[in-house]
């Protein structure tokens, strides 16, 4: 064979399709201990995170549920939004207001306490659409669940009078229990109901 035709040894290793020891470019095996160490761990960690997010989201859980559950009525005065949409407008000789908004898909429920003076109380009524006259002796205008949502107790032996006021459609219902123990300072407690289901059903 003449040395024209000799063939390269390049050409040789790379016919064969084994690298050439020395090629920096060539793969190499990796360590065993490399496989015993670092191979584990792509499958504990994971392991390890998914079990760090469930306990985060119990605990956000939890969280949420002792904020519900300590819920109370915020004492200071309800936004004018507020007061539109619930139609419960306080009156401007009013004092140690109080309230609270719960909302569900279909639901939303505003608790709103005031105290004012005897003409506060007959301009709240009137813009409320009822008068003093409607007021029935007794606490049962709003329920006991209402009453312990907002923190109220009406078992205390106080001079109540309240009414009842439901509304066609969308607008909202009315509890409401006037404290006249006192009559020159009444103490309102309304609860302000808008059904959203009356809005689309009509009733």
């Amino acid at each position: 064979m003449s040395p024209s035709q000799t063939i390269p040894p390049q050409h040789s290793a790379a016919g064969t399709g084994h690298p050439r020891s020395g090629d920096p470019h060539a793969p190499r095996d990796l360590p065993r201990w490399v496989r015993w160490t670092v191979l584990p761990l792509l499958v504990v960690v994971p392991i390890g995170y998914v079990a760090i997010s469930a306990e985060q989201s119990r605990d956000s859980g939890m969280d949420k549920q002792q904020e519900a559950a300590a819920r109370h009525l915020t004492r200071h005065w309800p936004s004018g939004l507020q007061q539109r949409i619930y139609q419960v407008e306080f009156p401007t000789e009013s004092h140690h207001p109080g309230y609270l908004e719960t909302n569900s898909w279909d639901v939303s429920v505003f608790y709103a306490q005031f105290s004012t003076t005897a003409g506060g109380l007959d301009t709240f009524l009137a813009k409320i659409g009822t008068s003093r006259t409607a007021l029935r002796m007794g606490n049962t205008a709003i329920s006991p669940a209402q009453a312990k949502a907002a923190g109220w107790n009406f078992d205390v032996p106080r001079s109540y009078a309240g009414v009842s006021l439901h509304q066609v459609g969308d607008k909202p219902d009315h509890e409401i229990i006037v404290d006249l123990t006192n009559p020159d300072a009444p103490t309102v407690y309304v609860v302000s109901t808008v059904n959203f289901q009356h809005g689309f059903g009509g009733g």
